[in-house]
């Protein structure tokens, strides 16, 4: 279905290879972009999550490293527009690498951001995240929520919010800042809560979990990325931010237990203390206001959590040789 014509749009995605960015790439050529997909490199010429999009005419891949000015710079030539999806996004693995995070999310942000602006750019969609808020003074949370980087990762996350900011305050790039509570999906790695719940069900019926009392918004992929397709599309989203997430929220045991009863309702759920984050950085609760969204993007979310919840079982039922449920994946 049509959501916005990309058609004549030179589209670069970076981060394509991952769960958002890959269901992005589809999405963007199924509404007639011409894309480039930009990978991180690997010897191997693997394009992990959209090697199935080479059936495409309209489509590309360059294999390069966000952090590197050059490559960046070229990859954006002759492009009409980027959305910037590249980043490290696991939250435990920040308390172990935190430089790894500012070299990719601060750094890897600054060289599309400079490289946009000695550019002719029409547009540039930077990817934030709901984490940046912490764990939430106010619910449901609008735009206007104070940010706190309560892990390496978010803050790095606000500090490339804020270079998106910066650039289209002091030169007025059309920067416009797309903020997604929790997606989910098909392929998403186990990193994330739902696949790791999901996965541990299917391999091993049971279920392992740190803190079960945070709550979550979650929203299904596709419709997250019918958000990015319209923030791509619209001039009032320029300088904004906007949040994209389905307004409604659940603690991480009410969702384990929905997962449960429709796999088995014979599975055991267990607490692993080695999960637990540290507890000034565990963010309590996170559950959106996308009454912004609704106003300037005509967005809302179209799949309920029950629906979407069944559409990733199946799906990884299908493709389960990929999780490795026997491990905390970080």
């Amino acid at each position: 279905m049509i959501i916005v014509n990309y058609r004549g749009k030179k589209v670069l995605v970076t981060g394509a290879a991952g769960f958002i960015g890959s269901h992005l790439v589809e999405a963007l050529l199924e509404n007639n972009a011409d894309v480039t997909a930009f990978i991180h490199y690997n010897s191997r010429n693997h394009w992990g999550n959209v090697e199935h999009l080479r059936k495409y005419e309209n489509f590309s891949v360059i294999s390069g490293n966000i952090e590197d000015f050059l490559f960046v710079k070229n990859a954006i030539t002759d492009k009409d527009i980027i959305f910037h999806l590249a980043a490290l996004i696991g939250i435990p693995y920040s308390y172990s690498a935190p430089e790894s995070y500012i070299r990719t999310n601060i750094i890897g942000t600054y060289n599309i951001l400079q490289a946009a602006q000695e550019s002719d750019i029409e547009r540039v969609i930077h990817t934030s995240t709901s984490e940046v808020y912490g764990t939430a003074e106010y619910t449901p949370i609008d735009e206007k929520h104070p940010i706190k980087g309560q892990s390496p990762y978010s803050a790095t996350k606000i500090g490339a919010d804020k270079l998106a900011e910066a650039f289209y305050c002091s030169f007025n790039l059309p920067v416009a800042i797309i903020r997604p509570f929790n997606a989910y999906g098909p392929r998403q790695s186990a990193r994330a809560i739902i696949p790791s719940i999901i996965s541990q069900a299917i391999i091993n019926r049971t279920i392992k979990l740190g803190s079960l009392s945070p709550i979550r918004d979650f929203t299904f992929v596709k419709d997250t990325v019918a958000g990015f397709l319209k923030m791509g599309n619209s001039n009032a989203a320029i300088g904004k931010i906007i949040n994209i997430g389905n307004g409604k929220g659940i603690t991480i045991r009410n969702l384990a237990e929905m997962i449960i009863e429709i796999i088995d309702p014979d599975i055991q759920l267990q607490s692993d203390d080695s999960r637990v984050r540290p507890e000034q950085s565990e963010v309590k609760a996170l559950i959106c206001n996308n009454s912004l969204a609704k106003r300037t993007l005509n967005w809302e979310p179209q799949t309920s959590l029950s629906s979407g919840i069944n559409s990733t079982i199946n799906w990884m039922e299908q493709n389960i040789e990929h999780y490795k449920a026997d491990s905390y994946i970080v």
